[in-house]
This record gives C-alpha cells, structure tokens and sequence, in this order.
C-alpha cells in the first residue's frame, strides 16, 4: 500500500485528489494539511511513502516543502502538482530534487501513475510537463550546454537513447514498449544513465538532455 500526503490549500481540489487517488487499490490519503509547514510535519513521520505539494500555499509554499523535506527526509518522493506550470520557480523544486512535476489539468491516470512512479524511485515528468520544466532552461546558457554535452558523452549509444527516452518523460514500461526490450534491461540502463550522468533522479537527466541542445 502506497500512503500519502497531500498538501494544498483548496479544500475542493483535495478532495477530487483524494477520490482519484483511491479508486486505486494499492493508494490510500493518510493525511490532508492546507498549508506547508504543516506538510513538512506531517511528512516527518514513518507512515508518508509520497508527498504531493501545490506550489501555491500559506505559511510555507510547495518548494520551501521539497528542500526542507530533501533535507529532513531525503528518501522521501515529493511531487509536485500545480496550475502553475510557467511559473520559473518550478525549475527550484527540480533542482532541489522534486521526484516529480505534475499539472493539476492531468488525467486521474497520470496522476496514479505518478504516485506510483515515485514510490518506485522512478522520478515522474509527463511529457506536457516536460515541455514546460524544460522549456525554463535557457538555451542559449553557452556553459550549462558544454557541461551537459561533456557529461553525456560518457554515454554508449544505447544509454544516450534512454536518457532521450527519459527526457521525453515516458516511464520504464513505455520505454521498454519504445525500445522493444524488457523493463528490467531499462531499469539497468536507467540505473547506469543516472550514475554516469551523476543525477540523482529522471528529471535531473532530462534537464542535462535539454542543456545538450
């Protein structure tokens, strides 16, 4: 069973959360908290598997909740779901390694699906979102792109499709699908993806894809 919090302050936009999250079986809400500091608590106790946190709250907002929540418990997956997906403080809690990033206009699937993903340790990026995380690097950062190119030139072939693959935002079953392969070959890829690149999560990986140019 997958346990989590969530974290915003519209009491309407909870509850619809609630109800998609548990028409899944393997999902249950331990807990709702309207503004963040109250999720920061909360998420420190033993029983939160997945946090998910609006950007948009009082008291403290959704990215003071994943660095303080990074800093306090590390091992665990906070997403971040929102409205507002332009806004450049997003790429903050990418960097301060959000397990995720989501728009509160996704499907009741991508939103299960993303909890799942988390849970797993697979950092969560849907492509719409994608779109919008990337598209706050600026392409034109001669630094940032040397770096990113540097870095994903210790990549073989295979390894540099799949970190493509990942920045596209598709999950291991989808890239297995992509790729005709097993899901346990992508999740070794991954793993090595990650540990060359020197990133911690999927994300961080897309965004070096997105320096490369």
């Amino acid at each position: 069973m997958i346990r989590v919090l969530i974290a915003d302050d519209e009491p309407l936009i909870r509850a619809g959360i609630v109800a998609v999250l548990e028409s899944d079986p393997g999902i249950s809400v331990v807990a709702q908290v309207e503004d963040g500091r109250a999720a920061v608590e909360r998420a420190s106790r033993p029983d939160v598997d997945v946090v998910l946190v609006d950007i948009r709250m009082p008291v403290l907002d959704g990215l003071g909740v994943v660095e303080e929540l990074h800093r306090r418990r590390p091992e665990l997956p906070v997403v971040v779901l929102t409205s507002f997906g332009a806004e450049p403080n997003v790429l903050r809690a990418v960097e301060h390694r959000a397990a995720g990033f989501l728009l509160k206009n996704c499907t009741p699937a991508e939103l299960i699906g993303a909890v799942s993903a988390a849970h797993a340790g697979e950092a969560y990026l849907s492509p719409a979102a994608a779109r919008i995380v990337l598209g706050l690097v600026a392409p034109d950062d001669i630094g940032r792109r040397q770096d990113a190119i540097r870095r994903l030139a210790a990549l073989t072939g295979r390894e540099r499709e799949v970190a493509g693959l990942v920045a596209e935002g598709l999950s291991n079953a989808e890239i297995a699908r992509r790729s005709r392969t097993s899901e346990t070959t992508v999740k070794t890829y991954v793993s090595r993806v990650l540990t060359k690149l020197g990133c911690e999560n999927r994300v961080q990986v897309a965004l070096l894809v997105r320096d490369a140019g």
